[in-house]
C-alpha cells in the first residue's frame, strides 16, 4: 500500500518512520529520551481516547520493574506509559514496584494483572528471584533456591487462578532457564541481533487484538528477539511476526533464511491469560499511537474484558 492510500494520521506517522529509517538504518541503538512532563504529555495526547471493548469494572494493575541484569533505560517510560493508558481510558488503576515481596501470594492476589517490565535477570543463573534473594547474604544457597521456586510457583498459580500476565521485551529473561516459566510465557529468550528497522506483520489481520495496526503491517525499530525452550512447542496464539530472511546480524551458525519468528502472542493458562510483546526497547516506540492502542487492547484481554481466539499454533 502506498502512503497516499493511508488515512492522513497514519500517512504522517509512516512518513516519519521512513525518514527515521533513512537516517538511522544500521544503527545499533536509539538515543535515550529523558522522562519529562512534556514527554508524558505527548504520550497522553497519542493514547486512545477510550477503551476498545466494554469495561467490566476498573481493574488493578501492577507494573513490576525489578531487574538484576541488563538495565533498559526505557523502564521508567514503560511504567509511565501504562499509567497513562490506565488513567486516560479510566479502565485501570496502575501502580508500580521493584519490591520482590510483591511476588508473594497475598500481594499478587491484590491485582487483576501484573506487568513484567523488562525484569531482566543476570546471565549467571537467569533467575531474577535467585539474584535478588542472594544480595543480602542472610540465606544459604539451598534456602535461596527453595524460596525462588516458591515465588515462581506463586506467579504461575496466580495466572492459573485467573490473573493476567503482560510480559514486555526483556521480561522473558525473568526465569529464563525454567521450563515451567517458559511454558507459562510461551518461550524463553535466546538472543537478539543489533537493533534495526523490522517489518512487522499481522499473523491474523482479523484478530481483535491487532486491529490497531494497518492490515499490511508496520515498521518498528527494535531488537529482533529469537527464542528457545518452550517456544518450539508453539503453544500460543501468535499476533505479530517478522520474516527471518529480513533480519540482519543473526548468530553465526544459527541463521534462519526461511520461516518467521513471532513478535507478540497470547496464551491461556488455566483461568488466566498471558500476553508477550517484544516491543519495545525504546521509548520512541510509544510515540506510535497504534502500539499504544495494541497495549491497551491487550490489557483488556488480560483482565477478561474481551474474549478472543486463543487457539495455539500447536493445535
Amino acid at each position: 500500500m502506498h502512503l497516499s492510500q493511508l488515512p492522513m494520521k497514519k500517512s504522517i506517522f509512516y512518513a516519519i518512520v521512513f525518514i527515521c529509517y533513512l537516517g538511522s538504518a544500521g544503527a545499533q541503538s536509539m538515543s535515550e529520551v529523558e522522562l519529562t512532563p512534556e514527554w508524558k504529555a505527548k504520550i497522553e495526547s497519542l493514547a486512545p481516547e477510550k477503551p476498545t471493548f466494554p469495561v467490566k469494572g476498573k481493574k488493578k494493575v501492577l507494573v513490576f520493574s525489578l531487574h538484576t541484569g541488563f538495565w533498559h533505560w526505557v523502564n521508567p517510560h514503560t511504567e509511565a506509559m501504562f499509567k497513562i493508558l490506565g488513567d486516560k481510558s479510566g479502565a485501570f488503576e496502575v501502580s508500580s514496584s521493584t519490591d520482590l515481596g510483591m511476588m508473594e501470594k497475598d500481594k499478587l492476589k491484590e491485582f487483576d494483572m501484573i506487568v513484567f517490565n523488562n525484569t531482566n535477570s543476570k546471565p549467571t543463573y537467569r533467575n531474577l528471584f535467585v539474584d535478588k534473594l542472594s544480595e543480602n547474604g542472610d540465606m544459604d544457597s539451598v534456602a535461596i533456591w527453595k524460596k525462588a521456586a516458591e515465588l515462581e510457583k506463586n506467579v504461575i498459580n496466580y495466572v492459573k487462578k485467573g490473573g493476567g500476565l503482560f510480559v514486555i521485551h526483556g521480561g522473558n529473561t525473568t526465569l529464563n532457564n525454567s521450563m515451567d516459566f517458559s511454558r507459562l510465557l510461551g518461550g524463553s529468550f535466546d538472543y537478539h541481533p543489533k537493533q534495526q528497522p523490522i517489518n512487522v506483520h499481522l499473523s491474523d489481520p482479523d484478530h481483535p487484538l491487532v486491529q490497531a495496526f494497518p492490515k499490511d503491517g508496520f515498521v518498528h525499530t527494535d531488537e529482533p528477539y529469537f527464542y528457545k525452550n518452550a517456544y518450539a512447542e508453539l503453544d500460543f496464539k501468535p499476533l505479530l511476526y517478522f520474516n527471518n530472511s529480513e533480519i540482519e546480524g543473526q548468530k553465526k551458525g544459527q541463521e534462519l533464511d526461511e520461516g518467521v519468528t513471532y513478535v507478540a502472542w497470547i496464551r491461556k493458562e488455566g483461568k488466566g491469560r498471558v500476553l508477550y510483546s517484544a516491543p519495545s526497547h525504546n521509548a520512541q516506540s510509544f510515540e506510535n499511537p497504534d502500539l499504544l492502542q495494541f497495549f491497551l487492547d491487550g490489557m483488556q484481554y488480560l483482565v477478561g474484558d474481551v474474549k478472543v481466539d486463543e487457539t495455539p499454533l500447536s493445535k
